[in-house]
């Protein structure tokens, strides 16, 4: 009993090509696979990728300064040659995982500016968001409208200055009070002295 060959549809590199060839290797297959995936890759993510690797870059620089800190010189005077050899193999695999970092971080910079070359650059003005005042909105208007406005604004400002003063004299009169209150308080101890 034999069994019927698969189709390609569920597995890379199976399908059978016209003539009865089989199809291209799976390593082939899978490597085109990644490069339609990464061309689906937005800039938000590489950012957020170049993030991380920037992120890895200075924790495995920490890990090189701590190794180097605790590296001496192999003179010979306080470490075995082992012991050396072990620290050295470990800075130069750090050494190694750095380099390979920054070329990560290289890739991902370039496809990001790829990405932003059509973009138009835009001024830093309108990128920051901002409620706009209705001054500046009314600016446009004509005359009447301005003086609509700026009757508007000083009824406000009126009303601000009534209430300040309403403020105002509430506070006079607590600190008459309070002054009053600490003659009394000086008058009685005074008088029991």
């Amino acid at each position: 009993m034999s069994t019927p060959p698969l189709s390609g549809a569920g597995m890379p590199g199976a399908a059978a090509a016209p003539g009865g060839f089989p199809g291209p290797p799976a390593a082939a297959a899978a490597a085109a696979a990644a490069a339609a995936a990464t061309r689906e890759v937005n800039t938000a993510t590489l950012c957020r990728i170049g993030q991380e690797t920037v992120q890895d870059i200075v924790f495995r620089t920490m890990e090189i300064f701590q190794l180097l800190r605790n590296m001496q010189l192999p003179n010979g005077v306080t470490y075995h040659m082992g012991t050396y050899q072990d620290r050295l193999g470990k800075l130069q695999e750090h050494l190694r995982q750095l380099s390979v970092l920054f070329r990560k971080l290289r890739l991902v910079y370039d496809k990001c500016n790829e990405n932003c070359a059509g973009l138009e650059p835009m001024s830093v003005e309108q990128l920051i968001p901002y409620i706009e005042d209705d001054y500046w909105k009314n600016e446009d208007r004509g005359p009447a409208s301005q003086l609509r406005y700026a009757s508007e604004e000083r009824r406000e400002i009126l009303e601000v200055n009534k209430k300040l003063k309403q403020k105002n004299q509430q506070l006079k009169q607590i600190m008459d009070q309070l002054r009053n209150l600490i003659w009394d308080i000086n008058a009685m101890l005074a008088m029991r002295n």
